[in-house]
């Protein structure tokens, strides 16, 4: 499976973005997908992750509330929705995929997308 991520941008305080990862070239639907984010100087992070039968969700402490993470299983793409965005949230985010539930929350998954930067001005 390749994943290509979009939408990563410099957005200022309290705004919102909605990030998007494509699949390419395999059923989406059979995999647990999440998002990963690694800050400057810090070890990557998962944010969310979502089953492949979309009955489980895992989500970040940092980020409970405030970020969504959603699948469109007929266009084989993963959004996180993001708002109410502080500086903190810099960092490039990755999309990650796994068949595996448990590799998908342990951050240990078989397939990474490149990552988008994601910038919040103070």
């Amino acid at each position: 499976v390749r994943l290509v991520e979009s939408g990563g941008k410099l957005v200022q305080t309290g705004g919102s973005l909605r990030l998007s990862c494509e699949a390419f070239g395999d059923t989406f639907d059979d995999y647990a997908i999440g998002w990963f984010r690694q800050a400057p100087g810090k070890e990557r992070e998962g944010v969310a992750c979502l089953s492949s039968s979309d009955l489980s969700t895992e989500y970040s402490v940092s980020v409970n509330g405030r970020l969504f993470i959603s699948r469109d299983n007929a266009k084989n793409v993963v959004y996180l929705q993001m708002n109410s965005l502080k500086p903190e949230d810099t960092a490039v985010y990755y999309c990650a995929a796994d068949s595996n539930w448990g590799q998908m929350v342990a951050g240990m998954n078989d397939y990474w997308g490149q990552g988008t930067q994601v910038s919040v001005s103070s």
